[in-house]
């Protein structure tokens, strides 16, 4: 085809999560893979992250975003009865999954065949075991368009942001 690519589809028969339906892979990929959540649009090097998963020597990397979250109020820290500090409008920073991975072909193994199986629990798993895990900051336009407004957002912002 156009990209020298060949595409391959994989129905599922019932829900299988984030992770179960790679228990449907016929036969376990030569070199690690990247596993993407269908509802993304991400503009990510895909080789950067490639040889980062190769450089950290890891099982199973997982990019991730920094999430902002503001509370909209004053939050007041209490002891007892007494007001101890004030906060106005504090801003909690999180980590937060960004849904993109870069899986080891021996990983393909440990999910259960024909049982709803999540990413998040592949991961535990690998952790559980002793394996490496690692960590692939995303910096660049990243949105989760499973909601209709974030769809609608996407719709609004594709162009400037991939440039078609």
């Amino acid at each position: 085809g156009k990209w020298g690519v060949e595409i391959r589809y994989l129905e599922e028969e019932k829900r299988l999560g984030t992770a179960g339906a790679l228990g449907l892979i016929p036969e376990r990929p030569d070199a690690p893979m990247i596993v993407m959540n269908g509802d993304l649009i991400a503009r990510i090097n895909f080789q950067d992250l490639l040889d980062y998963h190769e450089q950290q020597n890891s099982h199973a990397t997982m990019c991730e975003r920094q999430y902002d979250f503001q509370v909209p109020f004053g939050v007041v820290g209490i002891e007892q009865n007494r007001i101890k500090s004030i906060d106005e409008k504090p801003v909690h920073r999180f980590f937060v999954n960004a849904g993109i991975y870069v899986l080891d072909p021996s990983l393909i193994g440990q999910v259960p065949k024909d049982t709803r199986f999540d990413m998040t629990e592949l991961f535990e798993k690998v952790i559980a075991s002793g394996e490496s895990t690692t960590v692939f900051p995303i910096h660049e336009y990243w949105l989760d368009v499973g909601r209709i407004d974030d769809l609608e957002r996407a719709n609004l912002e594709f162009k400037r942001n991939f440039g078609t």
